[in-house]
């Protein structure tokens, strides 16, 4: 029996005749509707004509989770008096729902869009609604680019229907070509906002990790909240396991059941969240109580003030969720969640003096998560590139080629980047990419039950208690009576079905896509079969081990120093009471990167041996003479290399010439110029070189270590050829080699002496070396007594030396560039100062007329 009350009261009512004018005569729309006013549950039902008075339709219902989808049809059989699999259902990887009669279907994006990749047309299906698009998950996107490329070529009929819970709709409305926006007011009612920050400094959060502190204050907050307010809380937390920390610290509360809604808990958790409670609720949820569901009874919202994310490091290459604070859109919606059924209040776990630096709105998952499903889905499309989807947010160039290679390297892709068979059979899968490869290429050699336990492992990461080993969490899960052991086993039949369907293929058959190695040659490469046996003793570590290493191969790592390093070049370390420390190999499956610390944290791994290292990263494997600067010299060796894993070294005698040059020429850049032979005046004339150039420019050389990296074709040949290691660049004469830079052919060369000379002859008639370490202010060191007589300060190529006046002893008594005012002005301050010091020496009144000497006033008498 249709519950008629319930449809009636539910505010998006009013706002239904806008949409189906929108509908009627654009064929899309979007609809912005608030959480709470039953626009996920009575809009689909009327589109397909299950209430009220329009015409019969099958709808689809795209949701971003799959505890959504679920939910929703479970609501939508309700307020209809059926049961699920009625006139609605719902399809989730794994769980599928439907019957004959069923006119709504709830799925998830990523169904959705391998129902678009099998059937273009979407043949029998009149309208689609993706709901939550606000969200701007990277299916969902993805999902809306397919639906208008199929409106505007394939099927104009087709009604679309984008459903937001914000007022951020413009972009939605251009995508769908200037689709009308159909607005639906809520009921909310007021909401008070306390600001509680923690009493202390918290440390923000990295990663994964969340700190302690954090998640006391929170729980501390929470019973805060109990006394000073009614009804019930709803506890907003990035995930599962500060959900599970939070509800461990409010153990004990009198009269209250304390509740955890996410995407892995239980299906009955799940009811008894979206139904009232017999007592009062504490309800600790992630993000997905934002919006996609509906909790009753909520008065009191309690922020953390966190949420999860995607993050990709290309250069560790590296994926996971990372822990962000949440935007001011999120905190709005999460805040609203108290005001649905009667005036509430929020608690928000930060300072008020922050709310205005957190980011309006969450990222774009295509601008910050790995792409190698997207690519692969775009290629498949036929736009490789992604360049003619109808996309919000372009892709970054970036990201995109990462996922490229990855698609290139597992033979889902040809070089022109349009999908190959396999790359087709690898989007039916409902997998990413790479472990759809995993799933194909390890089911012919482990079997395909323990390849598909292990991918099953993998596609929904384990709990932390089940430990990083993966063959150890295998046996868990197996033997576990947990949810997640459900979940895992459930998926578990559906991979099975899924590589029987989609054909398994030996890593061989990746050579379609010319960048996966054949089994055979990593064999070779290894000394070792690279065979995987599916049973005997150790079936699970070697499983393990093989499907983690098809899946990543870049991540397939031998202990080193220490720590791990990876066939990409990142390195690991492991827990110091994990079961793979020891291990001489392993291939990661998850890590992190923890705060402060250089080196990746591997969270999830299993053993491999050297053999299934270099068979499933075959494609990395090189051999190659290489020459390098190492140590302070050349190093010339024939290396074996997985990667950046070094397998096998050996002296390389008759390296090429033009690598061993090039690594001297690297030891040049690394230690200087140093490395050659400087005679006395080999310094001095680089610096008379490079008085020139700054005085008179060209065409005297630029001499700075940049210019003579890029001439030193010109300027360090033939010597440089025919040296082979540090010692023979030792005894190249640098002097005579940057004589070779003078400029010869205009005749200036002759000059040198001239305008730069190595020496001065001041009056006494002494030849005075001058300094030319400062190119801007050449210096000469002179006793006073030998330049009396001199009116005007020395100079050089038309500049005045520094002069450096000297006592009789050496020391310095005066600098100036101004001899003749140092002759009126210093001169009787230093005679002085001085005379008395060395009477032996002359000392006139008048040093400007006076007879230079570098003698004593007993030798002058003589």
């Amino acid at each position: 029996m249709i519950r008629q009350d319930a449809l009636e009261s539910l505010p998006v009512r009013e706002a239904l005749p806008g949409l189906a004018g929108a509908l009627d005569s654009h064929g899309t729309s979007v609809l912005v509707a608030p959480p709470g006013t039953g626009k996920t549950t009575l809009v689909p039902l009327v589109l397909a004509g299950l209430w009220g008075a329009g015409p019969a339709r099958r709808v689809l219902v795209a949701e971003p989770r799959r505890i959504a989808a679920r939910a929703a049809a479970r609501r939508m059989a309700w307020l209809l008096g059926e049961r699920v699999g009625g006139s609605a259902g719902f399809t989730v990887r794994g769980e599928r729902v439907v019957g004959p009669d069923t006119r709504v279907e709830v799925v998830t994006t990523g169904v959705l869009l391998q129902r678009l990749q099998r059937d273009q047309e979407l043949a029998g299906v009149d309208v689609v609604m993706l709901d939550e698009c606000h969200e701007r998950h990277l299916d969902a996107d993805t999902a809306a680019a397919f639906l208008w490329d199929v409106r505007e070529t394939l099927r104009p009929d087709l009604r679309l229907v984008a459903a937001s819970a914000t007022t951020d709709a413009e972009g939605w409305a251009r995508l769908l070509g200037n689709a009308p926006v159909v607005e639906a007011r809520g009921t909310a009612h007021p909401v008070d906002v306390v600001w509680a920050p923690p009493p202390r400094a918290v440390r923000p959060p990295h990663g994964m990790r969340v700190d302690p502190a954090l998640l006391t204050h929170v729980a501390a907050v929470v019973r805060r909240a109990l006394a000073e307010r009614d009804g019930d809380v709803l506890v907003f937390l990035p995930g599962v396991g500060e959900i599970a920390r939070v509800a461990g610290l409010l153990g004990g509360l009198a009269g209250v059941d304390v509740l955890q809604v996410h995407g892995r808990a239980p299906a009955a958790v799940q009811d008894a969240v979206l139904s009232p409670g017999e007592r009062r609720r504490v309800v600790l949820a992630t993000s997905v109580a934002e919006s996609s569901l509906t909790v009753p009874g909520v008065r009191v919202v309690v922020d953390s003030g966190l949420a999860r994310e995607p993050r990709v490091d290309h250069a560790r290459g590296l994926s996971a969720l990372a822990t962000v604070r949440a935007s001011r859109a999120a905190g709005r919606q999460r805040a609203g969640r108290a005001g649905r059924e009667a005036p509430g209040a929020v608690y928000r776990c930060w300072a008020e003096a922050e709310d205005g630096r957190l980011p309006s709105f969450p990222s774009p998952e295509i601008k910050v998560a790995d792409l190698t499903a997207f690519a692969l889905q775009a290629a498949c499309w036929g736009d490789p590139d992604a360049s003619g989807l109808a996309l919000l947010d372009a892709p970054p160039g970036g990201a995109m080629a990462a996922a490229r290679d990855v698609l290139a390297a597992i033979g889902a892709v040809r070089p022109d980047g349009r999908p190959t068979e396999r790359g087709t059979r690898l989007t039916r899968l409902g997998l990413h990419p790479r472990l759809g490869r995993a799933l194909m290429d390890a089911a012919p050699r482990v079997g395909p039950g323990l390849a598909a336990e292990v991918v099953a492992l993998l596609s929904e990461e384990p709990p932390r208690d089940y430990g990083d080993d993966l063959a150890v969490a295998l046996r868990a899960a197996r033997r576990g009576g947990d949810g997640y052991a459900a979940r895992w086993r459930t998926e578990v039949r559906r991979l099975r079905r899924a590589a029987s369907e989609a054909g398994g293929t030996a890593l061989g058959g990746a050579a379609e896509g010319g960048g996966a190695a054949p089994a055979s040659a990593g064999a070779g490469a290894g000394g070792g079969s690279g065979a995987v046996p599916a049973a005997g003793t150790g079936a699970d570590e070697r499983a393990a081990g093989a499907v983690v290493a098809l899946a990543f191969p870049e991540r397939v790592a031998r202990a080193e120093g220490g720590s791990y390093l990876m066939a990409g070049g990142t390195r690991a370390e492991v827990w110091a009471a994990s079961a793979l420390r020891g291990t001489e190999w392993i291939a990661v499956a998850v890590a992190d990167r923890p705060m402060g610390r250089g080196h990746a944290r591997v969270l999830l791994g299993a053993a491999v041996d050297e053999g299934v290292a270099r068979w499933a990263a075959g494609a990395l494997a090189e051999r190659r003479e290489e020459v390098r600067w190492a140590d302070g010299d050349v190093v010339a060796r024939r290396v074996e290399r997985l990667g950046a894993v070094e397998l096998t070294a050996r002296p390389l005698a008759d390296a090429d010439p033009s690598l061993v040059r090039a690594a001297l020429l690297d030891g040049l850049r690394r230690e200087g110029f140093g490395l050659l032979r400087w005679p006395a005046g080999a310094d001095v004339l680089r610096q008379r070189l490079a008085f020139l150039h700054a005085r008179r420019g060209a065409p005297w050389p630029d001499v700075s270590d940049e210019a003579l990296h890029a001439r030193v074709d010109e300027w360090l040949e033939p010597e440089l050829s025919r040296a082979r290691r540090r010692a023979d660049l030792a005894r190249i004469d640098a002097g005579q080699a940057l004589a070779r830079l003078l400029p010869w052919a205009s005749g200036d060369a002759a000059r040198l002496d001239e305008l730069a000379p190595e020496r001065i002859t001041v009056p006494s008639g002494s030849a005075i070396r001058i300094d030319w370490s400062d190119p801007e202010r050449p210096v000469l060191a002179v006793k006073l007594q030998e330049m009396f007589g001199l009116q005007e300060s020395p100079t050089v190529a038309g500049v005045p030396l520094l002069v450096h006046l000297l006592s009789p002893a050496g020391r310095p008594a005066a600098v100036t560039a101004d001899l003749a005012s140092f002759w009126r002005e210093g001169y009787q301050q230093v005679r002085a100062e001085l005379r008395g010091r060395y009477p032996r020496h002359p000392w006139p009144e008048d040093p400007a007329s006076a007879r230079p000497t570098r003698h004593t006033n007993a030798r002058l008498r003589r």
